[in-house]
């Protein structure tokens, strides 16, 4: 299979790093033009050097809806949209106030709410796009931790099933991918002290993250940025036109259910 998105142009958001990131790049080898997007301009101009080619970027808070407005402002049409924005913080849930709550459903959910306002016309004018959710498997397998962060996800996971139906017969499809634990940037992070402490690599300090607080994982291992970014590039292709209102799974079987 040759996925070709050539005189695509593609909008990742929070694509600076992490999986975001190589989601752009994999647009980007696919041949979409790739517009960059992080809050600030120095990680943008950095990563938009990285990529090359035609990416250009745009530095903006997407959690805020004048954020939004300057990113729509500066690209107003778009093929492809993917709604990567994403933030966590564990906390309990009886540690959670208002403003941690409100901060999860502005950049977690209320970001994409905006995307899909602002770009799903224009696709629908044109008669063909693709908007993609990144959720989480911890949309369906709350993490006791992070309760407001599973709600946040699982917004994503129904936001986008109902813009499916909303754009039934257009050409136009929507569909969130759900990761499981990724070796992101961020969670290399927050395993650093345990690496540093135990010698072990980095690979095997996230495995065993992986297996003593995802026991249900099949793979047994943190999944690559790389591989959640594959099937959201085959997602946004021409190939994938009969997938639509779609949760997919890069979560190496932690959501132990059949559908």
């Amino acid at each position: 299979m040759k996925i070709d998105l050539s005189h695509k142009t593609a909008i990742v958001t929070g694509s600076t790093e992490g999986i975001g990131f190589a989601i752009a790049q994999g647009l980007a080898e696919a041949g979409a033009t790739v517009v960059i997007n992080g809050r600030t301009a120095a990680k943008v101009n950095s990563a938009v050097s990285r990529l090359g080619g035609t990416a250009r970027g745009v530095a903006v808070n997407l959690g805020t809806a004048s954020g939004h407005a300057t990113l729509f402002a500066a690209e107003p049409r778009a093929d492809i949209v993917v709604s990567n924005l994403g933030i966590f913080q564990p906390a309990d849930f009886f540690d959670t106030d208002d403003a941690i709550w409100d901060r999860h459903w502005q950049v977690n959910v209320m970001a994409g709410v905006r995307l899909a306002r602002s770009y799903l016309p224009g696709m629908v004018e044109t008669g063909w796009g693709r908007l993609i959710f990144l959720s989480s498997e911890s949309a369906f397998n709350i993490p006791a931790e992070m309760i407001h962060y599973g709600v946040s996800k699982t917004a994503d996971v129904a936001l986008a099933r109902g813009l499916a139906k909303r754009m039934a017969g257009t050409g136009v499809t929507v569909n969130s991918v759900l990761p499981g634990p990724t070796l992101s940037e961020g969670v290399e992070a927050m395993l650093e002290g345990e690496r540093a402490r135990t010698g072990r690599t980095i690979e095997e300090v996230a495995a065993d993250f992986v297996n003593a607080h995802r026991s249900s994982s099949i793979i047994r291992r943190a999944a690559t940025v790389e591989e959640v970014a594959n099937m959201v590039v085959y997602v946004a292709s021409t190939q994938a036109s009969a997938t639509t209102g779609a949760a997919l799974r890069v979560d190496g079987g932690v959501i132990d259910t059949l559908m």
